[in-house]
């Protein structure tokens, strides 16, 4: 299902929301409500991903680079997997894949951003069993010419970077064959990266998504018809942050029509949580952990334990409705 967003339109209430500045020398900006919208339509009542266990021992992670380029659009994506060997240690340049099918997870970094600046997180991901994938988008990365109009862009970017991913499941000689579990597959993003994967389940719906995680996201200009099968979502948002304001990712959370909890961090900023503070990021990467194993392994233990660690410690507090 696609809804088409103006330019103008996207330009202004990105402007509006901070987005411009996601990189580490952001400017505070005054607090955003987003517009208020119709009541997305109603969720098909279509079942989440199959029964299954998720791994319960740790993975080594392997990393690899993917040269991808959609009409034009240069698209370098790095992808960690679990690797064979032991777990732990430095991560490995194209290491040979653990035994297994493992569910993807498309990430997309914010403005200014590269998928390394969120290795921390996304190796936990890898080493817990999941193939995370995170497209360099040509305009907002670092280096690239900051042009805020490309985020109206990156959804079908993401959605064709999921495609070839998925291809290296059957194709020859590939060290990832027969590794994907091609139909679990999740979303991520953060900040104007989270922008990108809201917009994957509302004005670009991808089908093939099961589940999403959005980091001090907003809706803006991709709007909250979330749409399609059910796919639970996890928010995570600092209360401090000081780009996207916690309002603005909360109104996109209460309008999730699924499934769908709220990881709210009251001494959080816009990046510290997935960039540096440790003990913060331990909370971050356990919940976000327990919650793709549920959605994604379809993990019934699993779903027990996100409100567990998401709660350890006082450091954050949780609005569970999954």
């Amino acid at each position: 299902m696609s809804r088409r967003v103006t330019p103008t339109l996207l330009a202004s209430a990105l402007l509006m929301a901070g987005l411009v500045g996601c990189s580490a020398d952001a400017r505070k900006t005054e607090g955003w409500q987003a517009p208020a919208e119709p009541p997305p339509a109603a969720a098909t009542p279509t079942p989440q991903v199959p029964s299954g266990t998720a791994p319960t021992s740790a993975f080594g992670v392997g990393v690899r680079q993917l040269k991808l380029n959609r009409d034009g659009r240069a698209l370098p994506t790095t992808i960690w997997y679990p690797a064979a060997g032991k777990a732990g240690g430095a991560v490995k340049r194209s290491a040979a894949a653990a035994q297994g099918r493992f569910p993807v997870v498309m990430f997309s970094h914010g403005l200014t951003g590269r998928p390394e600046d969120y290795a921390t997180l996304l190796t936990r991901w890898a080493a817990a069993g999941f193939v995370v994938a995170a497209p360099t988008f040509p305009h907002t990365s670092k280096g690239g010419d900051g042009n805020i109009l490309d985020v109206l862009n990156q959804p079908a970017d993401v959605s064709y970077a999921l495609t070839q991913v998925l291809a290296l499941d059957g194709k020859a000689g590939d060290g990832l064959r027969g590794r994907l579990a091609t139909d679990r597959v999740g979303a991520a993003g953060h900040s104007a990266g989270g922008v990108t994967t809201i917009g994957l389940f509302t004005a670009s719906r991808d089908e093939r998504l099961d589940a999403g995680v959005v980091f001090a996201g907003t809706a803006v200009g991709v709007g909250t018809a979330f749409a399609g099968a059910t796919a639970p979502q996890l928010f995570v948002h600092g209360e401090l942050d000081e780009v996207v304001d916690y309002a603005a990712g909360k109104a996109a959370y209460d309008k999730v029509p699924w499934p769908k909890a709220m990881l709210s961090l009251p001494k959080g900023d816009h990046g510290r949580a997935l960039l540096g503070d440790a003990k913060t990021l331990r909370v971050v990467s356990d919940t976000s952990v327990e919650f793709l194993r549920w959605s994604l392994y379809g993990d019934a233990e699993a779903k027990k334990r996100i409100s567990t660690d998401a709660t350890r410690n006082d450091i954050a507090t949780f609005d569970n409705h999954l």
